[in-house]
């Protein structure tokens, strides 16, 4: 069964802070995130994510 949103862990966009539950706006975090530990990567996991996009997206155009 799923964790409720509402108590996973999120990671602050605007202050780079991990939180827990809904704290900040929706505009303001990424996540959600089962533990403390993965939402702190949570910048590393979305430049990894965009970068194998922008891979995908250019094997597409070609």
């Amino acid at each position: 069964m799923a964790q409720d949103p509402s108590t996973q862990f999120w990671y602050n966009l605007k202050t780079g802070q991990v939180e827990r539950g809904y704290q900040s706006p929706s505009v303001d975090r990424a996540g959600p995130f089962a533990t403390e530990a993965e939402a702190s990567r949570a910048p590393e996991r979305l430049r990894e994510n965009s970068r194998k996009w922008a891979d995908e997206e250019a094997a597409d155009d070609h």
